[in-house]
């Protein structure tokens, strides 16, 4: 009996997705070629309007019982000035998290499972089944077993920013830009927090916040151009971009590291079409961004909720399916073009007058400080707030006069 719908990949994007649609009614399977727990380079952070999702679903809790911190106090230290405040509300929800992938993904695998979808660990698709110029569903094997084929109705690819399944179905990549950081992180225990801490600096971003098992994970983004001169002592490089990020530098020399480091230069920004006959993309298969931003996580969940209205819309009959995911599409953009625009700029790891001047305007606004914070975390639309109507009143005539002195 053919499936409604196939997703291949399983973590964020792939399980929220299935979730949904196994909650609706769908015949749901998804595959993976891993086998939860298990670790993925990852920016960790579950942002507070994601966080608001996993409530509503039901799946916060388990979070919360797997002993993950919620953060609700934030520092954003541009140097001379130091920013402190709270991210605003959303949804009921006023913490952000930044959960271990071991345990995330299992998470929502698991909440896949319990709503009926079909999760095959260990499966690797080799190529998708095409009939009548459409996608009908997949061919592949779990490990070295038979090779099999799925049908289905649609083939969503939750595969990530290496897509097969976009790659198979010829997706179009119609904003691309060059890849401008290369990203680092670790796990120390014995590095004390009052909260999140974000670093900007020229040519270094950081950020610090509280994870799984009382470890502090520190995360550092560097320019590309750096890579390949940093490859031949990472750990050293890491930390020599901590040393000039205040004191977060020595605080984690004095720390214990608790596994090695991950590192990855592999960070595209691209937005894809996401649809076509048979066939659609959720996550970081159709909308990848840097993650300088620690987007990737809040925009997997949203765009997942996104694509399930749709899928149910068009498989119910309300709408046709083409029609619905196209919808859909136009819906992403709308939503993700702004945050995509806003973390190219972070990207750059620049630090620009204007930038400086909004910061010291916003040091002596606690409530414009904690619109900030809310922009960073996609609380506040970036495009209401990274923008001249927003800042030119924050920095005022003789910030204006300066900045163009």
């Amino acid at each position: 009996m053919p499936y409604d719908v196939i997703v291949v990949g399983a973590r964020v994007a792939g399980s929220t997705t299935a979730m949904l649609l196994a909650r609706a009614g769908l015949r749901v399977l998804a595959v993976d070629r891993a086998a939860f727990p298990s670790d993925t380079v990852s920016s960790h952070q579950v942002q507070v309007p994601a966080v608001a999702r996993l409530a509503r679903w039901g799946l916060l809790g388990r979070l919360r019982s797997a002993g993950t911190p919620p953060t609700r106090a934030v520092r954003f230290d541009a140097g001379r000035i130091v920013l402190a405040g709270a991210f605003p509300a959303s949804g009921g929800v006023d913490a952000m998290f930044s959960p271990r992938r071991t345990l995330l993904d299992t998470v929502l695998a698991d909440a896949a499972r319990s709503a009926g979808a079909e999760i095959r660990e260990r499966f690797r698709v080799e190529r998708l089944v095409w009939r009548d110029g459409r996608v009908a569903g997949v061919r592949g094997r779990c490990g070295r077993g038979p090779e099999v084929t799925e049908t289905s109705q649609l083939v969503v690819g939750a595969d990530g920013k290496r897509s097969l399944v976009a790659a198979a179905v010829g997706a179009v990549a119609y904003r691309e830009q060059s890849v401008r950081t290369f990203a680092s992180y670790g796990y120390w225990s014995g590095v004390p927090l009052d909260g999140g801490e974000l670093y900007h600096r020229p040519g270094c971003a950081a950020a610090a916040f509280p994870t799984n098992d009382d470890l502090t994970m520190v995360y550092v983004a560097s320019p590309l151009s750096e890579f390949a001169a940093a490859r031949r002592d990472l750990d050293g490089h890491h930390l020599r971009q901590l040393d000039g990020c205040g004191d977060l530098g020595a605080r984690v020399r004095a720390g214990v590291r608790a596994e090695r480091l991950r590192t990855t230069p592999d960070q595209p920004n691209v937005l894809r079409t996401s649809f076509g006959p048979g066939w659609a993309l959720v996550g970081d298969a159709g909308a990848v961004m840097d993650s300088v931003s620690a987007q990737g996580i809040a925009h997997a969940l949203a765009d997942a909720e996104s694509l399930a209205h749709a899928v149910v819309a068009g498989l119910s009959g309300s709408l046709p399916l083409a029609a619905a995911l196209a919808e859909r599409h136009r819906l992403r953009d709308r939503t993700v073009r702004p945050m995509f625009d806003l973390t190219l700029r972070l990207a750059e790891l620049r630090s620009r007058r204007v930038d400086h001047l909004m910061f010291a305007a916003l040091a002596d606004r606690p409530a414009d400080a904690e619109r900030f914070f809310g922009a960073l975390s996609g609380t506040v639309p970036a495009d209401r707030f990274f923008t001249p109507r927003t800042v030119l009143p924050l920095i005022g005539a003789a910030g204006w006069r300066r900045l163009i002195g």
